[in-house]
């Protein structure tokens, strides 16, 4: 059996360990390159919205990975999905947002889901995915995002104490209203581990290993 390439394109650098590490547990016989390009993901916060341009940029970012000689692409950044899913309709091997095997999960898993993000370029479209992937599952759900004000701001200015103070609350409480909860953002995930077990009363999900694990069994 030829052996598979995945290209995974970032929208900042400090995931490249991050996914290399999981790509090393789940995807042994993959070889990866990556592709980073971090004004994709500051553009989209500085506008306020993921733009016309910046999508275009995304999308050929999958022609670059291909012309690489990638198999499957993986976008590892939520605030940029739905220019993901342009790509993916238009690219000649499979593209993946990092987060819709993560979406499915918490649909599959119960009705109330919360949604946690600290940015709302990231919070809009992982909530409108998850939504949208309900609706393709057939089931109804109650969706209750939750922006933690402040802590993007707390974090970008070396203030990691603060940052995860606001998530850990948002997290605790939603606990408390919901089946499952949803990380937005790949980076809140430190914090779940940091969270009391009496705060943990739903499965808190993060999207790389579960996207990780979505590769692993689809290439098996």
């Amino acid at each position: 059996m030829n052996t598979k390439t995945l290209a995974l394109i970032h929208t900042s650098a400090t995931l490249v360990p991050v996914f290399a590490e999981l790509c090393a547990r789940y995807l042994p016989g993959v070889k990866v390159f990556n592709i980073v390009d971090d004004s994709l993901i500051k553009n989209t916060i500085a506008c306020g919205m993921l733009t016309p341009d910046t999508s275009r940029r995304v999308v050929n970012y999958a022609d670059s990975a291909q012309d690489a000689g990638a198999d499957m692409i993986l976008y590892t950044c939520s605030s940029i999905g739905p220019a993901v899913e342009v790509a993916a309709s238009l690219s000649r091997v499979p593209v993946f947002r990092v987060d819709q095997p993560m979406a499915d999960q918490a649909v599959a898993t119960g009705t109330r889901i919360g949604i946690v993000a600290t940015l709302s370029t990231t919070l809009d479209p992982t909530t409108d995915l998850v939504r949208r992937r309900a609706i393709a599952a057939g089931r109804e759900v109650e969706l209750k995002p939750r922006l933690c004000e402040g802590a993007f701001e707390a974090l970008m200015s070396g203030d990691a104490a603060t940052h995860d103070e606001k998530v850990a609350a948002a997290l605790s409480s939603l606990a408390l209203e919901t089946d499952v909860i949803v990380l937005a953002q790949a980076s809140m995930a430190r914090v779940v581990d940091s969270l009391p077990e009496s705060d943990r009363k739903v499965p808190i999900l993060a999207s790389p290993s579960i996207a990780m694990q979505f590769l692993a069994n689809m290439l098996s």
